[in-house]
């Protein structure tokens, strides 16, 4: 028998034992999906619910912040002014503040929590629609291969090359999640990594101080810890933004560039004027994404290289398109070779091209920068 027929009845015996296995997981692969989809529609209820707190409590938390910057301002008058005041008006401004500082407390551990719950019903929500997802394909995948595998044996062959392409293609897209985690993991060890070991190293030094040199120099260095650790946490707040902002979901697209925004400007003790116009409702996640980013990339690039005192950022939406314009009064730069070296000008180019957009930046030396962005609202 020649090796081309053994090697065919082998295939054929093979296919037959595959077409048995298949066939029979067929139910248990289709019952894994239904079970997977009901549980995804309670857990999508679930994630509704406590999304809808979590807006609630931010809400009410930006309320009670602003009563306590209040009751500060007035505890700091009575303090200066003390004989002006009655001992129960003192007592009452002080109590009134303890109350308010405990409740905004609470709040914002309340929101914690909830932005904990969030993210784990997210993942599951993921791992539900993953699990759905797959056994959708995996049935999808059985009727052709039964199909293949009762047919001419030419087909399989044609079968197995393509999923060797697929199978290549897959291990592209995993070496660049790969790349991005590399990525990831450089900028948190050379950014709040790097800064929290300073503060460990400080902080033991803090006693010595205190013993040797006395409060005031002891205090110096608590400063100085403090600013570090508020950098930390600013380079932290920012990671987390690149990779995606949590309260775009919650609050949408201008309350969250209002709030990162004002991050940048406290950040960076620089003025940062933000003027949004027309965008009353909710745009499609896709939109504001995408928008936030070019935002975020044009203030980055302001910010880190114009060394400005005052950008502004304009953002406008008519009844087909979104007006986006970024100025900064830095040093500007010159444009023909900026184009060719920066990424981020790169990027942000690429991303308006996705959205059928059009960019136009305008920076000459020492006279600032302009970077006007339109982007049609697809219908």
């Amino acid at each position: 028998m020649s090796n081309s027929k053994q090697e065919k009845q082998g295939l054929n015996k093979i296919i037959n034992e595959m077409v048995a296995v298949v066939t029979n997981s067929k139910d248990e692969i289709f019952e894994i999906g239904e079970q997977s989809r009901a549980e995804c529609e309670q857990v999508e209820q679930e994630l509704q619910r406590v999304k809808d707190q979590v807006i609630s409590i931010i809400q009410e938390g930006d309320i009670l912040e602003k009563k306590v910057k209040y009751y500060r301002i007035r505890l700091s008058e009575v303090s200066k002014n003390f004989n002006q005041y009655s001992e129960e008006e003192v007592k009452e401004v002080y109590n009134q503040t303890h109350q308010l500082q405990s409740e905004l407390f609470l709040r914002r551990e309340k929101e914690e929590q909830l932005r904990v719950r969030r993210s784990e019903l997210e993942r599951r929500l993921v791992n539900l629609s993953e699990t759905v997802e797959r056994a959708e394909n995996l049935l999808g995948k059985i009727s052709v291969i039964l199909n293949y595998l009762t047919d001419d044996l030419q087909d399989v062959y044609q079968t197995l090359e393509s999923a060797k392409e697929k199978e290549a293609f897959g291990l592209k897209i995993i070496d660049a999640q790969e790349e991005e985690r590399k990525r990831l993991s450089r900028e948190i060890h050379d950014g709040p990594a790097q800064m929290l070991a300073n503060v460990m190293l400080r902080s033991d030094l803090i006693e010595r101080t205190f013993r040797e040199r006395g409060v005031a120099e002891a205090l110096v260095e608590i400063k100085q810890v403090k600013q570090m650790v508020r950098s930390a946490l600013y380079e932290v707040r920012r990671i987390i933004y690149d990779l995606r902002p949590m309260a775009l979901d919650d609050l949408g697209l201008v309350p969250t560039l209002n709030k990162y925004l004002q991050t940048v400007e406290e950040h960076n003790e620089i003025h940062i004027e933000f003027l949004p116009r027309g965008i009353d409702n909710r745009l499609d996640p896709k939109y504001e994404t995408a928008l936030f980013r070019l935002v975020q990339e044009a203030v980055q690039n302001a910010v880190k290289h114009a060394e400005p005192s005052l950008v502004r950022v304009q953002f406008e939406r008519n009844y087909n398109s979104i007006n986006i314009i970024v100025t900064d009064n830095g040093k500007g730069f010159d444009l023909e070779d900026k184009k060719k070296s920066s990424f981020g000008l790169i990027g942000m180019k690429e991303r308006v091209e996705m959205l059928s957009g059009t960019i136009d930046i305008q920076s000459k030396i020492q006279q600032g920068t302009k970077i006007r962005i339109q982007v049609p609202l697809l219908k």
